[in-house]
């Protein structure tokens, strides 16, 4: 399965990266492949290095002003002229995404592809992967949309909030076409 992963370039504290290695490393077991920003920054390395390591194969999705940033020897890189084309390029090249820890872009990514799966432009799982509790207050934020009647769809349908890898990525398989 090619999953694609939304996540932060900034390097972080080991709460963030030893779980996020952790994933990494089960997706890469798996033989799975990762669909990422293509960064060798960071958790975007933290990430793609467990994957690697463990037999996956990598399919990276940079932009032009980042390319700078692209990790050298992925399976595949592709440089996007803009972030619009980056994120439809990653989800082109992905049957499922999971959403980690980041900042504003990759909160960015995880609204714009529940929004386009709200609207039925696409139908792969999306996963919130919960480290350290770091989206408590968006899954309690989604939950009052859903309660409001801002949701046309159940929350449930829309998106999977896991609290670790291990649970992420046994969320994704079940869902498996």
């Amino acid at each position: 399965m090619n999953i694609c992963v939304f996540l932060s370039a900034a390097d972080l504290a080991p709460r963030y990266t030893v779980p996020a290695r952790d994933f990494a490393t089960r997706l890469g077991k798996a033989g799975h492949t990762l669909v990422w920003g293509g960064s060798d920054t960071g958790l975007m390395k933290v990430v793609a290095d467990g994957v690697e390591e463990t037999g996956g194969r990598l399919v990276g999705v940079s932009v032009d002003f980042l390319a700078a940033r692209a990790r050298q020897g992925a399976d595949e890189m592709v440089i996007a002229k803009d972030l619009a084309e980056r994120k439809a390029l990653l989800l082109a090249k992905s049957d499922a995404i999971v959403v980690m820890v980041g900042g504003t872009g990759t909160l960015d990514e995880a609204t714009e592809i529940m929004e386009l799966k709200k609207h039925g432009k696409h139908d792969k799982p999306i996963v919130l992967l919960n480290t350290a509790g770091f989206y408590d207050g968006l899954k309690s934020q989604f939950r009052r949309m859903e309660e409001e009647g801002f949701l046309p769809i159940p929350l449930a349908d829309l998106v999977f909030f896991a609290e670790d890898g291990e649970a992420a990525l046994a969320y994704l398989e079940s869902r498996r076409a």
